[in-house]
């Protein structure tokens, strides 16, 4: 291992401790920079480039003028990484529609179960917001990514949160692009799937939110596979492998 990426890899190390030890916790700051590097003994730079991969991976986050804090609310995992293997790999719409119903088909049946009043309240709110901007292909998308979050985050469980965000980032990314092309139709029974959606969670039904949660998938699948324009990302030939020369 490099000086500089062994030094990285310390300053992660350094920072792992701490957490695992409770004297980092959601909310607090970490140390200057130059306490930082005392502590772990690497240079400035090699702190700055541990904290680096460390707000990549979401374990920290800077404030501008404040300092590296923990941050302090619902775990995130960026996109970044997904939507780079996304373009490397080829990821299939597919494919995508397959991953979100595997996570959020079961993420709707806990949310029925464990939904607080203020869970029913934001799914209500996105579902009015969906309803009120059927003339607005694109804000009416971010209703729809802000509902599906939502549901993940009624689930109550952090790591089905952080993978359906994930996802739904890549899935915005991706349909911002052609948004504009929804069709009224297409938008009113999306708005209307989203309500049975609620409705399900609402009435504490998981096999019914289950259910309306997996119908709605298959069908927005459809819808997109019907109006998209573009073609589906080609797989990458898998490589043959390389042949070894003999020595003898």
């Amino acid at each position: 291992m490099g000086g500089a990426e062994g030094s990285t890899e310390q300053v992660v190390a350094f920072v792992r401790e701490l957490i695992d030890r409770g004297r980092l916790r959601p909310g607090d700051r970490l140390p200057a920079e130059r306490e930082l590097a005392t502590q772990i003994g690497v240079s400035r730079p090699s702190v700055r480039a541990g904290l680096h991969a460390l707000a990549a991976m979401g374990v920290v986050r800077s404030r501008h003028g404040s300092g590296t804090y923990i941050p302090d609310g619902p775990p995130l995992l960026g996109s970044e990484p997904l939507s780079f293997l996304a373009a490397l790999h080829g990821f299939t719409r597919d494919e995508m529609y397959e991953a979100r119903r595997i996570l959020e088909t079961e993420a709707a049946g806990l949310a029925a179960e464990r939904a607080t009043s203020e869970h029913l309240a934001t799914l209500a709110e996105e579902v009015a917001g969906l309803f009120a901007n059927r003339d607005n292909p694109n804000q009416f998308l971010v209703h729809d990514i802000n509902f599906h979050r939502a549901v993940a985050d009624a689930a109550r469980n952090a790591i089905v949160g952080a993978l359906v965000g994930m996802v739904s980032a890549l899935y915005y990314e991706r349909r911002r692009e052609t948004a504009a092309r929804a069709s009224d139709r297409d938008l009113r029974d999306a708005a209307e799937a989203h309500r049975r959606i609620y409705q399900s969670i609402r009435a504490r039904e998981p096999e019914g939110a289950r259910r309306a949660m997996n119908e709605h998938l298959l069908q927005a699948a459809r819808y997109q596979a019907q109006g998209q324009a573009a073609p589906e990302p080609e797989k990458p030939e898998p490589r043959a492998p390389r042949r070894r020369s003999r020595t003898r």
